[in-house]
């Protein structure tokens, strides 16, 4: 039996300020971006050179960040914002939303083609492969942070979880679904999920994604691929996660928010591919 190690979210504390894993977290996936949209753009063909992927990474950086924490708040807690709209600054607690982190990217998408005088799909096509880093990394934060928890289970697959060894404000998730339990103490085996989509989300999507995007492929292929496979990767993940405690399953028992934001990933993704092949067509600078 594997037992959940306990972390202290705090990696660092400098007086009054605390430096936590999970923003880290997010500085090791934009730092990984980069690193490897540096090494691609100067590979031949690419839509954005080497010394413009610095400001791309920044566009981008903000549009997670912004559009993630933005979104989460209005998908997942809206009522939080109401009674107290500075919420929507206490991202340091955790709570980014992926859907909204995808609307953020894609304006900054455009805003960044815009400015380079490029087409839009092809900086998207250019990028898709390097967001699964960023997204693996936020996974493994959420492990950190003790939250974002699968469902109880007698599986080999559980993890054994105490809330004496969680952080206050990941705890009550737990707590309350040993409440519904009946479990005293609260020790409960859960599917540790931010495993499983660090997996998914992060190895398998990259490995596609890259792989994939070193073949030569028509306009909006790579894109689009991200959408689908990211979207059935969530989809199928959602079974074993526990939903927001907050909003529960939203139809026949099962349906989560997270599942109804991701149908049209998957339904669009899809769409996208089969468009992209009907068109065929490569990006300009994969013609010649």
């Amino acid at each position: 039996m594997w037992e959940y190690p306990g972390f202290d979210p705090v990696a660092l504390q400098l007086g009054p300020l605390a430096v936590r894993w999970y923003g880290l977290t997010y500085l090791v996936g934009i730092g990984g971006a980069w690193w490897l949209a540096r090494h691609r753009a100067q590979q031949p063909g690419a839509v954005v050179t080497a010394s413009q992927v610095d400001d791309l990474v920044f566009y981008v950086a903000l549009g997670v960040i912004l559009g993630g924490r933005i979104g989460y708040m209005f998908f997942y807690g809206f009522d939080q914002l109401v009674q107290n709209p500075l919420n929507l600054l206490r991202i340091w607690e955790g709570g980014m939303s992926f859907h909204g982190g995808l609307l953020g990217v894609i304006l900054a998408f455009v805003l960044y083609a815009r400015k380079i005088g490029a087409n839009y799909i092809d900086v998207a096509d250019f990028s898709a492969p390097m967001v699964p880093i960023g997204l693996g990394a936020g996974r493994i934060g959420n492990f950190i942070n003790g939250e974002l928890w699968g469902k109880p289970t007698d599986s080999p697959f559980g993890m054994l979880v105490r809330t004496a060894d969680l952080p206050r404000e990941s705890a009550w998730g737990v707590e309350g679904i040993c409440q519904q339990l009946g479990v005293a103490p609260c020790e409960i085996r859960l599917y540790p999920t931010q495993l499983l989509e660090f997996a998914l989300e992060g190895v398998a999507l990259f490995t596609i994604l890259w792989l994939f995007s070193s073949r030569r492929r028509p306009r909006l292929a790579v894109a689009a691929l991200f959408l689908l496979c990211y979207g059935v990767f969530r989809f199928g993940v959602e079974f074993l996660r526990l939903p927001d405690a907050h909003i529960g399953y939203l139809a026949f028992g099962w349906l989560t928010m997270g599942q109804v934001l991701t149908l049209p990933m998957i339904l669009g993704g899809a769409a996208g591919l089969a468009f992209a092949y009907r068109r065929g067509g490569l990006p300009a600078r994969q013609r010649a």
